[in-house]
């Protein structure tokens, strides 16, 4: 299967409906939040743990030497999954006579085997036995999320709940002196923080270059957007338990010079023909008119907004197609027309 070799700028929608997207440790799991706007965030390492998790549990058979097997999972031990490449890697060079290459040759066997490695990158210069202060150890992904910021502020709200079963004899024992006999008995108080509705926009960035150097394929780039379409279909929790990705705007850069001059096109390809920020600032997201004469600055629901696409109508920049996963078409290049 052939590397990528186009570059893609990604913008993705997601909503969150009562629930915590996103909780941070330094605030009593409160949902993460911009101090200066008030804005929702959702850390750029908790996107990629929905994709871990989706290719986990819905990987396709591989069809090459390439594996769909996660480096980065609950529980693992990383210098013990990194030092299972030792054995292959003696068999391509000696780790005392041809160091370089041996390394190179136990980046290339886990590179094969895990997605997330191939995908994101990582850090193996762990103090494993292979890249212990290794330049080799330092792997970057060709593909890299921002953070998640919602549209308009958020207010968390703490809600409080009841549990009706204690954890221990000693606990019930705690509880005796204080409980109304009459409530049912063994109640504790507990609560959740939830966020009552936003819509999120995260950016994802896909480099050739970097492709090339980890060996992230076209099938590696087709799986990515089916886990990012249902990266929360099957991550309902207590704690989030509706959110769904509203829209995926991904920018294709195919070159401007087709088969004329397969080179250059190759190179614009690969470098991009527009900046992002030109691209995801033809996407327009804000509140609805109707919405906006009832005195509201706030969303309540998706239905709330109004998202317009304006490279519907306009041409887009030369050398550059737009596919719409969440609807299914792509809107082709000014120079494909």
């Amino acid at each position: 299967m052939a590397i990528i070799s186009n570059r893609h700028d990604v913008m993705v929608l997601f909503e969150v409906v009562n629930g915590n997207p996103n909780g941070d440790p330094d605030a009593g799991n409160l949902p993460r939040i911009d101090p200066t706007t008030n804005k929702g965030l959702v850390s750029d390492v908790c996107l990629k743990r929905k994709i871990r998790n989706f290719v986990l549990e819905f990987a396709p058979d591989a069809k090459t030497n390439q594996q769909y097997d996660i480096l980065v999972r609950q529980g693992a031990v990383l210098n013990d999954k990194i030092n299972e490449a030792q054995t292959p890697a003696k068999i391509k060079a000696d780790p005392n006579k041809e160091k370089d290459k041996y390394q190179i040759a136990a980046l290339e066997y886990l590179c094969n085997r895990f997605y997330d490695l191939r995908a994101f990158g990582g850090v193996l210069s762990t103090g494993n036995e292979i890249f212990k202060g290794s330049a080799f150890g330092q792997v970057r992904g060709p593909v890299q999320f921002t953070f998640g910021q919602s549209i308009h502020p958020i207010t968390p709200l703490e809600i409080s709940i009841t549990r009706c079963a204690v954890t221990d004899q000693a606990e019930k024992k705690s509880l005796e002196n204080f409980e109304d006999k009459g409530s049912g008995g063994n109640r504790t108080m507990g609560n959740k923080h939830i966020v009552p509705y936003a819509l999120y926009m995260g950016k994802v960035f896909i480099s050739p270059a970097f492709a090339e150097k980890t060996g992230f394929t076209e099938e590696d780039l087709a799986v990515f957007f089916e886990a990012l379409s249902h990266m929360f279909d099957h991550d309902q929790s207590a704690a989030r338990p509706e959110m769904n990705v509203r829209g995926i705007f991904d920018f294709e850069h195919i070159g401007t010079q087709g088969e004329k001059n397969a080179e250059q096109n190759k190179r614009e390809a690969r470098l991009g023909c527009c900046h992002a920020y030109k691209l995801f600032d033809g996407i327009k997201i804000d509140l609805k008119e109707e919405v906006k004469k009832q005195g509201k600055s706030y969303p309540e629901s998706f239905l709330d907004y109004n998202i317009q696409c304006n490279w519907e109508n306009e041409p887009l920049p030369a050398g550059v197609k737009l596919n719409l996963h969440h609807e299914g078409k792509t809107i082709p290049s000014n120079n494909e027309k």
